[in-house]
C-alpha cells in the first residue's frame, strides 16, 4: 500500500506545483490589466476629462477639505448652447468636434488646481478650489469670452459656439449631487 501511495502523491504534488504556477501567472497578469484599466475608469470616453462619477467625488473631496478649513470652492456649470443644432446641421462627429474643442478650452482657462469634468452630454463643470463666488464669476466670464471667441469650421461653414454657466457655492455642507442640481438650476434661473 505504501509503494502505491508514494507515486501517486508525487504525482499529485506535482499537479498541484504546475496549477499554482499557472495560476499566479493568471493573477500576474489580471493584476496588469487592472492596473492598465483603473485610470479609465474615471474618464470620459469622448475627452480627456474626469467623467460624472469621478467629477463627483472630486466635488466630494474637496467639500471636505472646505468644510475641516473653513474656505470655500465655487462650482461652475456650464452647458453648451446649441450643440443639438450643430449634431443636426454637420453631423455626430462635429458635435464630438465642438465637445473635445470645449473640453480643451476648459482645461487651458483653468488652474492646474482646478477640477474639469464632463457631466453628460453637451454638460461640463468646473470646480474652482479656494475660490469664492465673486472670483467664480469672473472664471466664468473669463471662460465664456475663450469659447465665444473660439470657432469651429466645419468644411466651408464656421460655427459659433456659446455657453451657459451657473454657480454654486462650495463649503461642504451639501453633498455633490445637491451642488451640481444647485448649479444646474442657477444656469436655469440665469437665462430667464
Amino acid at each position: 500500500m505504501d509503494a502505491i501511495a508514494g507515486p501517486v502523491l508525487k504525482s499529485d504534488t506535482e499537479k498541484l506545483k504546475s496549477e499554482i504556477v499557472r495560476l499566479r501567472r493568471l493573477l500576474r497578469e489580471a493584476q496588469a490589466e487592472i492596473a492598465r484599466l483603473e485610470p479609465l475608469v474615471d474618464l470620459d470616453p469622448l475627452v480627456p476629462l474626469f467623467n460624472r462619477r469621478a467629477f463627483a467625488r472630486e466635488l466630494e473631496r474637496v467639500g471636505s477639505y472646505c468644510k475641516r478649513y473653513n474656505t470655500s470652492a465655487t462650482l461652475l456649470y456650464l452647458d453648451l448652447d446649441g450643440c443639438k443644432s450643430i449634431n443636426d446641421r454637420f453631423g455626430h462627429a462635429a458635435g464630438d468636434l465642438v465637445l473635445k474643442y470645449v473640453a480643451h478650452l476648459l482645461v487651458q482657462t483653468t488652474r492646474k488646481s482646478d477640477v474639469v469634468g464632463r457631466l453628460g452630454g453637451d454638460e461640463f463643470a468646473v470646480l474652482l478650489v479656494r475660490t469664492d463666488l465673486t472670483g467664480g464669476r469672473i472664471a466664468a466670464e473669463r471662460i465664456e469670452k475663450a469659447i465665444a471667441e473660439g470657432k469651429i469650421s466645419f468644411g466651408d461653414k464656421r460655427v459659433c459656439i456659446a455657453a451657459s454657466f451657473g454657480l454654486a457655492l462650495v463649503d461642504g455642507t451639501e453633498n455633490a449631487e445637491q451642488l451640481i442640481q444647485k448649479a444646474d438650476q442657477a444656469m436655469y434661473e440665469s437665462r430667464i
